[in-house]
C-alpha cells in the first residue's frame, strides 16, 4: 500500500515546494521593485531639494502701500528700480509714472521697455525708476466732473458702467501732494519726470498737461478718451495752455487705426493741432494704422521713447 501511495505523497510535496518557490520568487521580485521605487523616490526628492537650494525668486520690482488722505484709501504703488540701484549711492534717477500701473495692467511690460532701452548697449536714455499706480478705480479717478452724463450713452456706453466719476481733481492732488513727495522722499530721484496714460488714463494725462503741466516734463498720451464731457477738455485746451504752460515740455501723442473709431481719431487730431500751435510744446504725433485701441499701448510706449530719444549708445 505504501509503495502505491508514496508517489502520490511525493507529488503533492513537490507541488507545494514548487508553489512555495514561485511565491518566494514573486515576493523577492516585489521587494526588488519596491526597493527600486524607493531608491527612485529618494533620488527624486534629493534632486528636488537640490533644485530648491539652487533656486531663488525672480524679482522684477516691489509694491508699496501708500495711504492717501486725499483719496481716503490705500493705493498700491509698484516700483521698478534700475539694476545696481543702491541706497548708499549718490546717483539719482529720472522717474517714469504709469497711471494704469498694476501688475495685471501695464507695469510689467512698460518696465521691460524701460529696462531694454537703458541697457548699456542701447543707452537710449538714463536708467530710470518706474512707478506704477494701480488703476483700481480708474473711471472715478481719470474723469473730470461734468454737469450731466447724457454723452455717455451717445458714446455707446451705459450710464451704469460709470457708477463713480468726476474724481480727476482729487487724483491730480494725490499725485502732486502725496505720491510725488513720497517717491522723492523714499527713493533716489532727480527732477525729470515722465507720465504715461492710455484711453481714460490718456484723458487725465491730457488734463494734467493742460491744467498742471509743471508736474511732468515728458507726456506720453495714447489713444485718449477725449469724448468725455462732450469734448469739454478739447474745447478748453487752448485757453488752459495759454494760462498754465510756462515751461518747455515734450508730448508724444499716439493714435491707433482711424477706421476702428473715426471719432476718437478726429478728436486726437484736434488735440494735435492745438498742441502743435504752442511754442512751449515739442510734439510728436504718431499714427499707427496697424494698431487697435486695445493693442496700441505697448507699441506706442516703445515708439515714444524711440522718438523722444532718437540717439542710442552706438548711434553715429
Amino acid at each position: 500500500m505504501r509503495n502505491k501511495t508514496f508517489p502520490k505523497y511525493k507529488s503533492k510535496r513537490n507541488i507545494k515546494t514548487s508553489l512555495y518557490s514561485a511565491n518566494l520568487k514573486k515576493h523577492q521580485h516585489s521587494m526588488n521593485i519596491y526597493k527600486t521605487l524607493l531608491l527612485l523616490i529618494t533620488v527624486l526628492i534629493s534632486a528636488f531639494c537640490a533644485a530648491q537650494e539652487n533656486s531663488k525668486p525672480l524679482t522684477v520690482g516691489k509694491s508699496d502701500v501708500l495711504h492717501s488722505k486725499i483719496l481716503k484709501e490705500d493705493r498700491i504703488i509698484n516700483i521698478y528700480l534700475p539694476e545696481n540701484y543702491h541706497e548708499s549711492d549718490t546717483v539719482k534717477y529720472p522717474v517714469i509714472y504709469i497711471l494704469d500701473g498694476g501688475i495685471e495692467e501695464d507695469f510689467l511690460h512698460i518696465a521691460g521697455i524701460v529696462r531694454f532701452n537703458t541697457q548699456d548697449w542701447i543707452g537710449r536714455f538714463p536708467r530710470s525708476i518706474v512707478v506704477g499706480i494701480e488703476g483700481n478705480t480708474r473711471r472715478r479717478d481719470f474723469t473730470f466732473a461734468v454737469s450731466n452724463t447724457h454723452f455717455i450713452e451717445k458714446e455707446g456706453f451705459s450710464k451704469s458702467s460709470f457708477p463713480q466719476y468726476g474724481g480727476s481733481e482729487k487724483y491730480m492732488d494725490f499725485i502732486e501732494k502725496e505720491l510725488q513727495p513720497y517717491i522723492a522722499k523714499t527713493y533716489k530721484v532727480q527732477a525729470k519726470k515722465t507720465i504715461i496714460g492710455e484711453s481714460l488714463a490718456g484723458l487725465i494725462t491730457t488734463e494734467i498737461l493742460l491744467k498742471r503741466p509743471k508736474l511732468f516734463d515728458d507726456y506720453i498720451i495714447i489713444s485718449p478718451s477725449l469724448w468725455w464731457g462732450d469734448q469739454l477738455l478739447l474745447n478748453d485746451a487752448e485757453n488752459l495752455l495759454h494760462k498754465n504752460l510756462s515751461k518747455k515740455v515734450n508730448v508724444y501723442l499716439g493714435v491707433p487705426n482711424k477706421e476702428e473709431d473715426i471719432k476718437m481719431y478726429n478728436e486726437s487730431e484736434m488735440l494735435q493741432k492745438l498742441l502743435k500751435s504752442n511754442k512751449n510744446i515739442n510734439l510728436i504725433f504718431d499714427y499707427m494704422p496697424e494698431e487697435l485701441h486695445s493693442t496700441v499701448i505697448h507699441q506706442s510706449v516703445y515708439n515714444a521713447f524711440k522718438k523722444l530719444y532718437p540717439k542710442t549708445a552706438y548711434s553715429k
